[in-house]
């Protein structure tokens, strides 16, 4: 017989996504800067730099505006990067303004071992959990992005999946 969901079963799965999903998520984004600021030296606003340019926003314009931050912050952001050697940056040969910004090789190697030290740190967090537990997890997960996703304008890249922050 199939549940029918009523006024308290929304109420309380809205109430255990406020316990769970905000102290998860911290949890995970300290990790990253832990990783990012102390093995690597890269503040957590070059970490995010680092990751917008791997997601395809190669201006400084477009990643102030992903990031809801100014441009002069991004563009130091980016000259640290680019003396650290994990960004290069070009301008448009037709208008000096426009500055695209790319990885070079050390930067994608960067950002995948950050990647996978918080990959292999979220395995060491869940591996206690059954096959089945893990299911009903994935499951849960893609069902709230289903119901949540499309309720929302979509921005202008797809939402970092967990290891890509």
């Amino acid at each position: 017989m199939e549940k029918t969901m009523t006024d308290e079963n929304l109420r309380q799965a809205i109430d255990q996504f406020w316990e769970t999903v905000p102290v998860v998520w911290n949890l995970i984004r300290s990790q990253v800067r832990t990783i990012a600021t102390e093995q690597f030296g890269i503040s957590v606003e070059q970490f995010h730099v680092l990751r917008l340019i791997r997601k395809g926003l190669t201006s400084v314009r477009d990643i102030a505006d992903g990031r809801h931050i100014s441009r002069p912050a991004v563009s130091q952001a980016a000259d640290l990067l680019v003396e650290k050697g994990l960004i290069t940056r070009r301008e448009e040969s037709g208008d000096r303004r426009f500055v695209h910004l790319a990885l070079t090789r050390e930067g994608e190697d960067l950002l995948n071992e950050i990647f996978a030290q918080n990959r292999a740190w979220m395995m060491e967090k869940m591996a206690f959990l059954s096959a089945e537990e893990l299911d009903q997890i994935t499951g849960g997960l893609g069902l709230l992005k289903a119901a949540i996703y499309p309720a929302v304008e979509k921005p202008e890249f797809n939402p970092s999946p967990i290891n890509e922050l």
